[in-house]
């Protein structure tokens, strides 16, 4: 069995200059990470790794910056501000892809800090919420700290652990973070939602992450028939599908009749729904984002968003110009592998404009952003005023098909620059 201790030992485990793996979403180990950074004075160059992480506070605390450096492979709200400044930075890397950079010791790691449940009869803990990178980490730590939490579900798939591949076993009962995006949908997300559904086929299989438009989407799906879904993540706009029977998984090559995913984050009531459910499999982000297995299921409809698209279609959807925002992620992931699906369909979903009245249909893309997804990739867009579909066009009609979907009164704008690229 594991070494049962307190956070305060286990902590002790990490040295100065090492590089430590933070399991990130809803599994932030919040005790854990809590009293690493409330010892920031006795820590000196510690890289921190992670995808997305919750605790907004605890990177802003005195003196953690100057200890610690965050090395993020997703750029999540608190740790935007080191990322952005000299205590911090940006990995750019397809989420499918990370786990290669632990396992091929491109990015070794020094410790794990992990987030389980308890181990069953047999000893097995569950990496519950979150198995994404999480168990590639495990596999390829010199040193595992786990915090041992009652409320993490335990969840089927790839997240069994043994513990005896646990160092040090702290045990720590706490709520797991919670998301709440309902109230965010807004008349334009529905509208977006609306045109987004009409794509659909019935017997298709879903990818879309969380977020208001994400739960617009699946609120104008009720009428749709034997959906399946396999995607990155989830939240609790799935709940009503499933309860109403439209998301069967009947359709699906991979994993059929089961819901597929990497990782989720929402309220209690979704952390009950996956807890010991067999319909619902947490597997290896390197297998639920690898494009040959996407592409093996019918009708893939990947639903992703933008920071902005040139009238190219190039792209941008992880910097505001220089300014890292968020990353690369799992969407050119779904985006190849939806293209190569039978009947799939990569969707862009974007409002035509930001809340601060700017176009996101733009001439260019700022100077320094990001091309994630490049023009050559990218087959529909839609926003709140139609669908684009840009596949096999060339830079005109490329052009011509975005500006009809951009708000009426950036169009002339547009068009204006188009002329000015593009000639007649």
């Amino acid at each position: 069995m594991p070494n049962r201790t307190t956070a305060e030992k286990a902590i002790n485990h990490i040295q100065n200059g090492q590089r430590v793996f933070l399991h990130g979403s809803a599994a932030t180990p919040l005790h854990l990470l809590r009293e690493l950074t409330g010892r920031c004075e006795e820590f000196k160059d510690v890289e921190l790794v992670a995808i997305s992480t919750y605790g907004d506070q605890i990177f802003d605390k005195p003196g953690v910056p100057e200890s610690f450096f965050i090395n993020s492979l997703f750029v999540s709200a608190n740790v935007r501000k080191q990322v952005n400044q000299s205590r911090g930075d940006y990995i750019p890397v397809f989420l499918s892809e990370i786990p290669r950079l632990f396992r091929k010791n491109i990015l070794p790691l020094d410790v794990a800090m992990v987030h389980v449940s308890p181990p069953d009869k047999h000893g097995f803990c569950s990496l519950g919420v979150s198995v994404d990178v999480a168990l590639a980490a495990i596999q390829s730590a010199k040193f595992v700290i786990a915090q041992v939490n009652p409320r993490m579900p335990r969840t089927h798939g790839d997240g069994l652990v043994h513990s005896s591949a646990f160092d040090s076993f702290v045990e720590m009962e706490e709520e797991l973070p919670t998301v709440d995006y309902s109230e965010k949908v807004t008349d334009i997300s529905m509208a977006i939602g609306r045109n987004c559904a009409e794509l659909i086929e019935d017997g298709s299989t879903l990818q879309l992450g969380i977020g208001n438009i994400p739960d617009a989407v699946l609120s104008c799906l009720h009428n749709h028939n034997d959906l399946g879904l396999h995607t990155e993540m989830f939240s609790d706009g799935i709940l009503p599908l499933v309860e109403k029977g439209v998301l069967t998984n009947k359709y699906k090559e991979k994993h059929k009749g089961k819901l597929v995913t990497g990782f989720v984050v929402g309220s209690r009531k979704l952390y009950d729904y996956v807890d010991d459910n067999p319909q619902v499999v947490f597997l290896d982000i390197a297998y639920v984002n690898d494009a040959k297995v996407i592409r093996t299921n019918p009708k893939v409809i990947s639903i992703n968003s933008a920071v902005e698209i040139d009238i190219t279609g190039q792209v941008c959807s992880d910097s505001i110009g220089t300014y890292q925002y968020s990353g690369v992620g799992g969407q050119m992931d779904f985006v190849r592998g939806a293209s190569l699906s039978e009947g799939g369909k990569p969707i862009i979903a974007i409002p035509s404009r930001t809340g601060r009245g700017k176009s996101k249909i733009v001439p260019y893309l700022q100077q320094g952003a990001s091309v994630v997804t490049t023009r050559a990739h990218v087959h529909y867009v839609v926003t709140e005023y139609g669908v684009a579909y840009l596949y096999g066009k060339n830079l005109k009609q490329r052009a011509k098909a975005l500006i009809e979907i951009a708000h009426p009164d950036d169009r002339e704008m547009l068009e204006k620059s188009a002329f000015e690229r593009f000639g007649n």
